[in-house]
C-alpha cells in the first residue's frame, strides 16, 4: 500500500515538460522548448495503481450488492481512507496530503471505474471540505479539516433547496445575527452525504432585502451536524448511484457561533462557486471512469458473444460503435486533466471546468447507453454490469451544475474571451 509520505511527496502539477522535473514544470511552462508531454510522474503512476487496485479488486465484487440493498459503503469508504485515497485536497498544515487536483482526478477517476456511488460518496466529500480549504482561516481549517485526517468522517455541501438548485440566488435558507450567534432556519434538499456527515458547508441569506445581488445576500457557515435543529430526511432512493447517501436537511432554529462563518458576512456566494472550479474537474474524471469502464465491459462481450458466426466484434456496426465510443473516452480525459492542471498551474480555469463536466457528463450517458446496445438483450438485465452504468451516468449531467448550466457558463466565458 501507498504511504501518505509517498502521496504527499507528489507532484502538485500533473503534466511534465520534457527536459525538466516534475517539480520544475510551472516555472519551466513559458520557456520549455519541447512543449509538454503526455506522461504521469512516477508518484502519480504509484498511486494511480493503488487507486486502481482497490478498484477493481475490492470495489467492483461488492458494488452489485451495494447497488440492490442502497447501503452506505462504509467497509468501502474506511478502507479507502486508510489507503490515503479520500482527503487527498486536505493541506499538510491540517494532516492531510495536500495534493493538487489533478492528482485528485486521476485517483477519482480509477474509484469511479469501480462503482460512481462510491465515487459520488467520496467526491462529495471534496466538494463539503473545499470552502474551507479555499476560505477558512487557521482555526477553521484545523478544527474540521484535521480531525477529518484521523479518522474516517464524512462532510456535505448544504447548497441545494426543494425551489432552487440552479437558481443558487433563489435559495430561502436564512441566517439571522442575533449577538455572537447566527440563528439559521431554512431547508436543503439532495444532500449528498447528508445522513453521513459530521460536519456541513452551509449556504444561507442573510440579508433579507430581496433586491441585494447574490454576490452580497448570502453567507457561508460551517455546521456541526450535531447541532440542535439540525433535522436529517429521509434517504432518497435514486436510479442510479443507489449506494450515496442522498437527503434533505431541515435547519429549524439552528444556532450557529460566529467564529464559524467563512470570510465574514456577504462572502458565501463567491466561496460556494469558487469550489467548482477545483471540484467540477474530479466530477468530470468520475464521468470519464465511468465511460472507460462502459467501454471496456463493451469491448470484453464483444469479443466473447457470437452472431452469424462470427464474433460481434468483427462486424463493423459494432466495431465502429466502440471506436466512437473510444474517441469520447480519450477526448473526456483530456478535457478533465486540462481542467485541473489549468486550476493547478494557479489560473482561473472556469471555462475548461465547465467544458469538461459538461462532455464527460454527456459522454459517460452515451458510452453507457452505447454498452447497453452493445450487449443487446442481456445489456437490459441487471444481471450483467452495463445496465447499472447506465442508471448511474445520469446525474452526471445534473449535479454539481447541470448540463444546461456548463452550457451557460462556458457561453459566456467563451463571449468574455473573444471580445477581448
Amino acid at each position: 500500500a501507498l504511504t501518505n509520505k509517498v502521496l504527499r511527496a507528489s507532484v502538485q502539477t500533473g503534466l511534465r515538460f520534457q527536459g525538466t522535473s516534475a517539480r520544475a514544470a510551472t516555472s519551466t511552462l513559458k520557456t520549455a522548448q519541447g512543449g509538454f508531454r503526455f506522461e504521469l510522474t512516477d508518484q502519480q503512476k504509484e498511486f494511480q495503481e493503488v487507486a486502481r487496485k482497490f478498484a477493481r479488486e475490492e470495489i467492483i465484487p461488492a458494488a452489485p450488492s451495494y447497488d440492490k440493498s442502497g447501503e452506505y459503503p462504509v467497509a468501502l469508504i474506511k478502507r479507502a481512507w486508510e489507503l490515503g485515497l479520500i482527503n487527498s485536497h486536505i493541506p499538510e498544515s491540517c494532516g492531510g496530503m495536500g495534493l493538487g487536483i489533478f492528482d485528485a482526478c486521476l485517483i477519482t477517476e480509477e474509484l469511479a471505474y469501480g462503482c460512481t456511488g462510491v465515487q459520488t460518496a467520496i467526491e462529495a466529500n471534496s466538494l463539503g471540505q473545499m470552502p474551507v480549504i479555499i476560505a477558512g482561516n487557521d482555526m477553521q481549517k484545523k478544527k474540521y479539516l484535521g480531525r477529518m485526517t484521523e479518522e474516517p468522517l464524512m462532510c456535505a455541501y448544504c447548497v441545494t433547496e426543494p425551489g432552487a438548485g440552479s437558481d443558487v440566488a433563489g435559495i430561502k435558507t436564512r441566517a439571522e445575527k442575533k449577538g455572537d450567534e447566527y440563528v439559521v432556519n431554512g431547508q436543503k434538499m439532495w444532500i449528498t452525504n447528508g445522513g453521513k456527515a459530521n460536519w456541513y458547508f452551509l449556504l444561507a441569506r442573510t440579508d433579507p432585502d430581496p433586491k441585494c445581488p447574490a454576490s452580497k445576500a448570502f453567507t457561508g457557515f460551517i455546521v456541526d451536524a450535531d447541532t440542535p435543529g439540525v433535522q436529517m430526511g429521509r434517504k432518497e432512493m435514486n436510479m442510479g448511484q443507489r449506494c450515496s447517501d442522498t437527503r434533505g436537511i431541515t435547519f429549524e432554529d439552528v444556532r450557529i457561533p460566529k467564529e464559524n462563518v467563512l470570510i465574514g458576512e456577504g462572502a458565501g456566494f463567491k466561496i460556494a462557486m469558487g469550489a467548482f472550479d477545483k471540484t467540477r474537474p474530479p466530477v468530470a474524471a468520475g464521468a470519464t471512469g465511468l465511460a472507460q469502464r462502459a467501454l471496456d465491459e463493451a469491448t470484453k462481450y464483444s469479443l466473447e458473444r457470437k452472431t452469424f458466426g462470427r464474433l460481434i466484434s468483427d462486424h463493423q456496426a459494432v466495431a465502429f460503435l466502440l471506436a466512437e465510443m473510444a474517441i469520447k473516452v480519450e477526448l473526456a480525459r483530456l478535457a478533465y486533466q486540462r481542467a485541473a492542471w489549468e486550476v493547478d498551474e494557479g489560473r482561473r480555469n472556469t471555462y475548461y471546468a465547465s467544458i469538461a463536466k459538461a462532455f464527460a457528463g454527456d459522454i459517460a450517458n452515451q458510452v453507457a447507453s452505447d454498452a447497453v446496445q452493445v450487449f443487446g438483450g442481456n445489456g437490459y438485465n441487471s444481471e450483467y454490469p452495463v445496465e447499472k452504468l447506465m442508471r448511474d451516468a445520469k446525474i452526471y449531467q445534473i449535479y454539481e451544475g447541470t448540463a444546461q448550466i456548463q452550457r451557460l457558463i462556458i457561453s459566456r466565458e467563451h463571449l468574455v474571451k473573444f471580445k477581448n
